[in-house]
C-alpha cells in the first residue's frame, strides 16, 4: 500500500521498548517484508550530577517513534497491538511524513558532533545561577550574556560589595 516514514505515538518513556519489539517483529520476520527501519531520534547532552559530568543521550521527540514501513491493514494492527503503543500520528488515517522533514531528522539524528556535546541545561539572560565550580564556588550571579556556541556564561558576582564580570563554562553553575 503506502511505504513512508510514519510517527508512532508511544507512552513516555516506552520508546525504547517500542523499538525493541518492532525489532523483534523485524527479526521473526513477522513484519520484515514491511517495517524496514525503526528510529528514536537523540543528541548527546552532558549533564552534572552529584558533582560528575556524565554523558546521556536526549530524545528530540519524546515519546514518539519513527518508523520506514509499508503500511496496510496488517501491518497497523500489528504494530497498534505492541505494549506501549498508543496509536500513529494522523490516526485513523496516519500519512507518511514529508521527505524532507525525513532527511533533516535523519541528518539530526546521524551527526556526530566534532565538538563537545550540549548541555542538557539551558540558560537565559537575567537568570539567577549558582556557581558549582571554581573560585567563585558557592557565590550567586545573575546571567548577564549567554554564548550558545561556546557554552559561556558572563555571570555578575558580588565580590566585596561590588558587581564583578565573570565568564564560567555552562558545566560551572547550576540554576537556582
Amino acid at each position: 500500500m503506502a511505504r513512508g516514514w510514519f510517527v508512532i505515538h508511544t507512552r513516555t518513556g516506552f520508546e525504547e521498548r517500542v523499538e525493541k519489539a518492532l525489532q523483534a517483529k523485524i527479526d521473526s520476520n513477522e513484519l520484515s517484508t514491511k517495517l524496514f527501519q525503526v528510529l528514536i531520534p537523540t543528541e548527546d547532552v552532558v549533564a552534572v550530577k552529584h558533582n560528575k559530568k556524565e554523558l546521556r543521550k536526549r530524545k528530540f521527540f519524546p515519546g514518539y517513534v519513527l518508523v520506514d514501513l509499508e503500511l496496510d491493514n496488517e501491518s497497523y494492527w500489528v504494530i497498534r497491538g505492541i505494549q506501549g503503543v498508543s496509536g500513529f500520528l494522523g490516526d485513523p488515517k496516519p500519512a507518511p511524513m514529508d521527505e524532507s522533514e525525513v532527511q533533516q531528522i535523519l541528518e539530526l539524528a546521524n551527526s556526530t558532533s566534532e565538538d563537545k556535546p550540549k548541555p542538557a541545561v539551558q540558560f537565559e539572560k537575567g537568570e539567577n545561577v549558582r556557581i558549582i565550580e571554581g573560585p567563585f564556588k558557592h557565590f550567586m550571579g545573575l546571567v548577564e550574556d549567554v554564548n550558545e556556541p561556546k557554552a559561556k556564561l558572563r555571570v555578575t558576582v558580588t565580590v566585596f560589595d561590588r558587581p564583578t564580570p565573570v565568564e564560567l563554562d555552562f558545566l560551572q553553575v547550576e540554576k537556582v
